[in-house]
């Protein structure tokens, strides 16, 4: 290799670095940039002949011109091969829980039915296999060559992985054109590590460097104004000076300066049109295999080659020794003697590509989509030949770009369905089959392009269909992109609309519970109070014989918890729900209701049990591929119970993490609002306002709030945080708006939404009537459900705005009704307050305790000034566990036998019980659901 010692001084660095003995060994990162011809393939075949001495596991790919459109083109090309051949058991093994989500995208496996994995968990997938060979099959380098050109989907990918390859031992290296490198790629054009903050450029040879190769090439004697043409006429192209001087060397061409003017007419031969020229000299037959082969691309079987081109076998043979004796195909390497066919570079590729006549071009697309076809190659690979063809009206054609696009889905890449969809309608489909492509496309876009989706689906409900399942799944899905859009008032339309002309009674019962569902989560609802009404009507008379009964029986659960009607009634219908086997993940619901029924065991002081819903829906999120807003919601809302339980710095964590992935999906998206509010109730919950003020800063998280409902409630928790700033004023607005907007809903459960606790606290300094009024309120709707978490909550808040002489005794009524909880901070609050108003010390202490146990620092440090001051002393108790100890179990056993015996007829409120409502913390629940909360915990302990 001429002047390009700099590069591989580089690329020996890294691979030392890669290969070497301490703890400075590892990996690295590095990209080559440069316009075609100035030696990127020469030098990654340096690197891998290197890294090969080396004793590395390489790993190679490259990007085709004409497989841009084929998906996971590079990807599997890279993987592919350490794990093509093995048995389907071993295939399993290898791959673990990824097996049926990445091997398709790989090509190690057919798509299974059911549900597809998202973008996201497919990347995560990748990254998986990618990091496990290379723990396992270290040293290794990755080399892509022709980044540019490779599919959007293995591309993407890389780019994201890049990062970490300085913390493996992985050299990872790329090559590219940089004006043609797509936008989704721009992450090589900054790679961090060994190529600074840019990648390294190839320079052009020096005429030095051309007159080496020259020399080499035709001898000693080349004297220098020959040598100094060749420079000119090639502008020091590494590929254009190697091609001139074989030519030089074949034709026989003595080095002197009087042949000099002869070098242009060489080096033009070998580019445009004097490439073409130099084809057609080599016969009509060979033109057609040279074009054969550049619509084919790279790894080109002769045979394949042969059939597009229609020659015979003893053709094909002739055609491709002339092609290589001519330099435009590469010779066969001892290594691969039967490896497929490859130009010598891709810039003949391209030139041959282009001069071929574009109605001959698109006729052997369509020849070489047949081929592969009948080859065995499937319709994924034919799809990309039949993006490039005109439309003709052939059944053929749409059939096969369907099941194209349907491996594509199922594969996980929905972009390279789309595409192929799209192009199916324009063949376009027959009559009675363009509404199923609509939809299909519909499907195939739901995930980047909702409003063309929305589109898609309006278009194919224009369609006349016989087919009443068909239009059905139309009219869902639309309604489902409506929703996720924030336009739940259009999807309620849709469904309406449909609704009546539904004869078949399951059908139209199925839109029904569409209907209900996206009624629920609009926030702008017009009628709330009647449709709840129609809601229980229809619930209570369902006996939960089928997915869609309990799906309505779900949402009944919900309603219920919502509007405030007794906790008992709440869980019986949850109970309905889940007496078999709910999945969140089915083919064609929904996940919403499912998460709905854990949520309303939470507001019903059973959050243990809603964590073990969750904790099954997120694995199976996990098992689908679900990791992108499916897995945010799971996380966030996870994060949610914990907070709700008084495990704050659980909570954080998992809010954090769900606001991570909700960053993928986008900014005030539905799962980012969630994300958002629930870990902003937790920094406040733990005392860090000015943090929290920050993070709603950076995210903008404010006015205008989304339309659809979010729990806690977007606007609730703007205003709280307004309050912990002392912007009373500003919250107090906020906070009337949240009463204009809930109240005519008939949404009056201070569990779900507590504003008018937080509106009570915000003007007791200024109209204390009106304070007490609404804290008297909400004590009163709290105790309508009967929630102890939500009742001491309130009485708490009641007793802050409360006359003097009546607060102590609110006071002792929520601590003791707290303490039978699962509800740990609202605990430490509430005896935080009683403490400090009865200045008491052991209050105050457990207060503390409780505090900390709860990740509460805030709580806990102002407690601890207000304990101090009385003359006490902070507790250093042990820190906080979750299994229970013999006496928390006993307590709990104690009071579950006690549920046996007779109620007195004046009730009498007993003092609080220490082991009792630790173990009522540490099992989730209250304490009419210790019986199944210790069972459930006896279950998990076996």
């Amino acid at each position: 290799m001429v002047e390009r010692d700099a590069e591989l001084a580089i690329v020996d660095e890294a691979l030392d670095q890669l290969t070497g003995p301490g703890p400075d060994a590892g990996g690295a990162l590095l990209a080559f940039s440069g316009p075609a011809g100035l030696g990127k393939t020469t030098l990654l075949a340096e690197l891998r002949r290197r890294a090969h001495a080396r004793h590395c596991t390489v790993l190679a790919a490259r990007g085709g011109e004409q497989e841009q459109s084929q998906p996971f083109h590079v990807a599997r090309q890279l993987i592919q091969p350490q794990l093509a051949g093995t048995s389907e058991q071993e295939l399993r093994a290898a791959l673990g829980g990824w097996y049926s989500i990445v091997g398709p995208a790989l090509g190690l496996c057919a798509p299974e039915q059911g549900v597809p994995p998202d973008p996201q968990g497919l990347r995560d997938g990748l990254d998986w296999v990618l990091t496990h060979l290379v723990v396992k099959r270290a040293p290794v380098a990755l080399v892509l060559d022709d980044a540019h050109w490779a599919d959007p989907e293995s591309l993407g990918w890389l780019a994201a992985f890049a990062p970490r390859a300085e913390h493996l031992p992985l050299l990872l290296v790329v090559a590219y054109r940089p004006d043609e490198l797509p936008e989704h790629a721009d992450a090589f054009r900054t790679l961090p590590g060994r190529a600074g903050q840019r990648p390294l450029p190839l320079a052009p040879l020096t005429p030095a460097a051309v007159a080496t190769l020259v020399r080499e090439a035709v001898g000693a004697h080349a004297d220098d104004a020959f040598c100094q043409e060749a420079w000119a006429v090639t502008t020091g192209n590494p590929f254009e000076a190697v091609e001139l001087t074989a030519k030089v060397h074949g034709k026989g061409l003595t080095p002197v300066e009087a042949n000099a003017p002869q070098l242009r007419d060489l080096a033009a031969a070998q580019r445009g049109s004097g490439l073409v020229a130099r084809l057609e000299r080599l016969g009509p037959s060979t033109v057609r295999f040279a074009w054969a082969c550049a619509v084919l691309g790279t790894a080109i079987p002769r045979d394949l080659a042969a059939r597009v081109a229609a020659l015979g076998a003893e053709e094909a043979v002739d055609a491709t020794r002339r092609l290589r004796d001519a330099r435009i195909l590469s010779a066969a390497t001892a290594e691969e003697p039967d490896a497929g066919l490859e130009f010598v570079h891709p810039l003949i590729a391209t030139g041959i590509y282009r001069a071929i006549p574009d109605a001959l071009r698109v006729a052997l697309h369509g020849k070489a989509a047949a081929a592969v076809v009948d080859a065995g190659l499937g319709s994924s690979a034919a799809a990309r030949h039949l993006l490039e063809t005109h439309p003709e009206n052939d059944p053929w054609v749409v059939r096969t770009l369907r099941e194209a696009a349907g491996e594509n889905l199922r594969a996980g890449a929905p972009e390279a369905a789309r595409r192929q969809l799209a192009r199916a309608l324009l063949e376009p489909p027959d009559f009675d089959e363009r509404a199923a492509v609509l939809y299909e496309l519909g499907c195939a876009s739901l995930l980047t392009e909702p409003a063309n989706t929305v589109n898609h689906l309006r278009a194919a409900l224009a369609e006349p269909s016989d087919d009443p399942t068909l239009r059905q799944g139309i009219v869902i899905r639309l309604a489902q992109v409506l929703a996720h859009s924030d336009r739940l008032a259009e999807a309620s339309e849709s469904l309406a609309r449909e609704i009546p002309y539904t004869q078949d009674v399951r059908a139209r019962l199925r839109l029904q519970s569409e209907q209900f569902m996206w009624d629920a989560f609009n926030a702008a609802e017009t009628d709330s109070p009647a449709r709840s009404r129609r809601l229980a009507r229809l619930a209570d008379r369902l006996t939960g014989r089928d997915l869609t009964e309990r799906y309505i029986i779900g949402l009944r659960a919900w309603d219920a918890c919502l509007r405030g009607e007794p906790v008992d009634v709440v869980l019986h219908h949850a109970g309905r729900v889940l007496e078999r086997p709910f999945s969140w993940a089915h083919e064609d619901r929904g996940f919403e209701v499912p998460v709905l029924a854990a949520m309303v065991h939470m507001y019903a002081d059973r959050p243990g049990r809603a964590e073990e819903l969750f904790e099954a829906g997120t694995a199976e999120f996990e098992r689908h591929g679900w990791r992108g807003a499916h897995l945010s919601f799971a996380y966030s809302l996870r994060a949610y119970v914990r907070y709700r339980r008084g495990r704050l710095v659980e909570a954080e964590e998992l809010a954090r993490a769900g606001l991570r992935l909700a960053e993928r999906v986008g900014r005030r998206t539905p799962v980012h609002w969630y994300a958002i509010a629930i870990l902003l109730t937790t920094l406040l919950a733990r005392g860090r306002s000015e943090e929290a003020w920050e993070l709603a800063q950076e995210h903008e998280y404010g006015s205008p709030f989304p339309a659809a409902v979010v729990f806690p409630d977007s606007q609730t928790v703007y205003a709280e945080l307004l309050l912990s700033r002392g912007e009373t004023r500003a919250a107090i607005v906020e906070l009337e708006a949240v009463d204009r907007r809930l109240t005519p809903r008939g949404i009056q459960n201070p569990s779900w939404c507590p504003w008018q606790l937080h509106l009570a606290r915000a003007v007791a300094a200024d109209d204390p009537p009106r304070a007490r009024a609404l804290a008297d309120d909400a004590v009163r709707r709290a105790r309508a459900f009967g929630a102890a978490s939500g009742i001491g909550q309130a009485l708490r808040v009641a007793a802050h705005v409360a006359a003097p002489e009546d607060r102590a005794r609110l006071l002792q009524e929520a601590v003791t009704l707290l303490s039978a909880s699962p509800a740990g901070y609202e605990l430490a609050c509430a005896l935080a307050a009683l403490g400090t108003e009865l200045r008491d010390a052991d209050l105050l202490t457990q207060a503390v305790v409780t505090a900390r146990e709860c990740g509460a620092d805030g709580l806990a440090a102002e407690t601890t000034e207000v304990l101090l001051g009385l003359g006490g002393a902070p507790p250093h108790g042990q820190a906080w566990e979750d299994g229970l100890t013999e006496e928390e179990r006993r307590a709990a056993d104690l009071a579950v036998r006690a549920e046996k015996e007779p109620v007195p007829e004046v009730v009498v409120l007993p003092a609080p019980d220490w082991d009792l409502s630790s173990a009522c913390r540490k099992l989730g629940t209250d304490r009419p659901g210790l019986r199944e909360a210790l069972e459930a915990f006896a279950r998990s302990s076996t």
